[in-house]
């Protein structure tokens, strides 16, 4: 993986992904877009993988922009190439989180700035240390959020708020972000709690859970028409195959389910 800024633990089922550039706050330098890119790749084909566990090293999740890197045009690629499906290279290591057939937990602590607070937004369930500090930063530099912020947060918060942070760049603790929406919870060993969480995850039928990921996909563009027939046609695939078969055997008998990817 690039200049081994992102590192892959998997077992289990589990994927335990880390941002690992801590003596920069896991800063986003060219190396660090291009490890985090390539880190969703390798997790988009991996098999057996049931969940995702994204962290940071040392004493920040991800302290945005490394600025002395970017400077002078940072990596000269075009952001109007659409090199990631829909999305430009700066928005896919937000955004390909989302798009990854399994649920991704973040476990945030230290800071979570500008970039990295776009990347913990693509994840599905956010967990984050208390007293974090988060800032939606991009307009202290005189620019926008532009790594798939807005396409994430429709989903999070009110429109004014979103409008009020990234108008004013202010910062805000853990406690206020889980109380407006961007956080799922707070807790005091957010790589831990991630942990535990993947692993229920990772115990429930894996066709199941990304049939589910796909529909809290697709909610958010949808008309409920489109809805009710995906609803309709995830179950349909779902009913009385072997896996829903032995989820119901599993309850039934009070057993540990013998699940295949």
């Amino acid at each position: 993986m690039s200049e081994q800024r992102v590192t892959i633990d998997f077992a289990d089922g589990i994927a335990d992904v880390r941002l690992a550039r801590p003596d920069k706050m896991n800063a986003l330098d060219p190396a660090m877009f291009a490890g985090i890119a390539d880190a969703i790749d390798r997790l988009a084909g991996m098999a057996g993988v049931r969940a995702v566990v994204l962290s940071g090293e040392g004493r920040a999740f991800c302290a945005g922009l490394d600025m002395a890197s970017m400077a002078g045009g940072g990596t000269g690629l075009d952001i109007h190439a659409r090199s990631h499906g829909e999305a430009n290279l700066f928005q896919q290591v937000a955004w390909g989180w989302r798009t990854l057939p399994v649920p991704v937990i973040a476990a945030v602590h230290g800071i979570a700035f500008g970039g990295g607070f776009q990347i913990l937004s693509g994840t599905d369930i956010r967990i984050m240390a208390p007293g974090t500090r988060c800032s939606i930063m991009e307009m202290k530099w005189g620019i926008v959020p532009d790594m798939a912020g807005y396409a994430l947060w429709r989903t999070t918060v009110r429109d004014d708020v979103l409008r009020e942070l990234s108008y004013t760049a202010r910062e805000f603790a853990a406690e206020e972000a889980l109380a407006l929406g961007f956080v799922t919870r707070v807790a005091e060993d957010p790589h831990a709690e991630a942990m535990a969480l993947a692993r229920a995850i990772a115990g429930r039928n894996p066709h199941a859970i990304r049939a589910a990921k796909r529909l809290a996909n697709l909610a958010a563009d949808a008309n409920a028409g489109a809805i009710l027939a995906a609803e309709s046609a995830e179950q349909a695939k779902l009913l009385r195959s072997p896996n829903q078969m032995e989820a119901v055997m599993a309850n039934m008998q009070k057993r540990a389910p013998n699940f295949t990817d």
